[in-house]
């Protein structure tokens, strides 16, 4: 029985979500414009050509999770 208020108001708040998110951003309603950095498709190519062209050197492996790599033997402490 309440499950289907929850999936309702879930499903509902979507919809208000996604009417506020165009309606601000689609349409504009608090004024704007789109940059050119993002309409302009030339300048994406030029962009997108100077990131690949850029020399990747790396550097030895990152360990994320030092302490789970550590080798060390954890003795019993002796009572």
């Amino acid at each position: 029985m309440a499950a289907k208020y929850i999936i309702g108001t879930v499903l509902g708040s979507f919809a208000v979500a996604y009417v506020c998110d165009t309606t601000i951003s689609d349409m504009k309603i608090f004024g704007g414009t789109t940059p050119g950095t993002v309409s302009n498709k030339e300048w994406w190519e030029e962009t997108d050509k100077k990131f690949q062209a850029w020399p990747r050197t790396a550097g030895p492996p990152v360990v994320m999770n030092p302490i789970s790599r550590q080798n060390f033997i954890v003795k019993p402490s002796e009572s």
